[in-house]
């Protein structure tokens, strides 16, 4: 399988989605995911996201981030505007708001160490792969390199570098795996057994998670739409990666970014820019009149 690798897609190449109107439309529920998304590909918050968030908020209409990063981390980046906001976190395995949990799917016992078991092969196969076990008090890694480490505390602000991950005194949630090759090429295929019981899904270029099944966003949204009482007609999102599939089925306002995965723009209702052309800000100012 050649690896995806991300990149601008014209307009004229999706075969689905379609040019949004004019607006404004009457929208209750915004939900974005991050990385590829809301962020431009250095990782920044596009120019004017605090703004359109008062915006926002003044309407009365609720901004969700939906990420695979931790709930820590996406706390710290939002922390400013952070009260009254829903956080979607770990792939829509752990779900907060105001430091309280929403919802959450741990891991049953097992899981973790058949995971270590799986990268273990990997790197005894060449392979460089390290696993991040995600629980909802911190992420706990065995892998202690500074390349590594590097990439987990971009997503993972609480870490801690630990002897045995199977033995840490935490709920589990997910269990992520870093591959600085393709992970869509040389991890996913490994994890193959998991999904007969669990889900796994590619979450970036270099990121695959091992969940429940029961777990992705698109459940934790439908959760949040019926304790809210919002419709899928009221709900706008945001996606660019395989993980982002399931919300966007859950919204009529599902938009593609023009940098996502070929089956995130088949998916999506609508496309929007890129995310290093503010795609999601410049949507929502538009559609929702701001």
């Amino acid at each position: 399988m050649i690896p995806y690798r991300k990149q601008a897609m014209p307009y004229s190449h999706a075969p689905r989605p379609t040019a949004s109107p004019a607006g404004p439309v009457d929208i209750r529920l915004v939900v974005t995911d991050m990385d590829g998304t809301l962020l431009d590909d250095d990782k920044k918050v596009p120019e004017g996201l605090w703004e359109t968030l008062a915006r926002l908020r003044e309407r009365g209409v609720l901004f969700t981030p939906a990420s695979g990063r931790q709930y820590a981390t996406l706390a710290a980046e939002f922390a400013e505007v952070a009260e009254g906001m829903v956080f979607i976190a770990e792939n829509g395995t752990y779900v907060v708001r105001d430091g309280e949990e929403l919802s959450s799917d741990p891991l049953a016992p097992g899981v973790v160490a058949r995971v270590r078991e799986t990268v273990r092969g990997l790197t005894a196969d060449g392979a460089d792969v390290g696993a991040v076990v995600c629980g909802k008090r911190s992420a706990y890694v065995e892998r202690a390199d500074e390349a590594f480490l590097a990439e987990v505390g971009r997503y993972y602000v609480r870490h801690r570098v630990v002897e045995d991950v199977t033995a840490v005194d935490d709920d589990i949630i997910k269990v992520a795996l870093f591959d600085f090759g393709s992970a869509e090429r040389t991890t996913a295929p490994a994890l193959a057994p998991f999904a007969r019981t669990h889900q796994v899904v590619v979450s970036g270029e270099h990121w695959v998670d091992v969940m429940n099944r029961t777990a992705n966003k698109g459940a934790a949204l439908r959760a949040l739409q019926r304790e809210l009482g919002i419709t899928p007609a009221q709900t706008m999102v945001f996606g660019d990666y395989l993980n982002d599939l399931e919300m966007l089925d859950a919204a009529d306002w599902s938009f593609a970014m023009a940098n996502a995965h070929p089956e995130v723009v088949r998916r999506a209702r609508h496309l929007a820019p890129s995310n290093n052309d503010n795609g999601v800000l410049r949507t929502v100012t538009r559609l929702l009149d701001l």
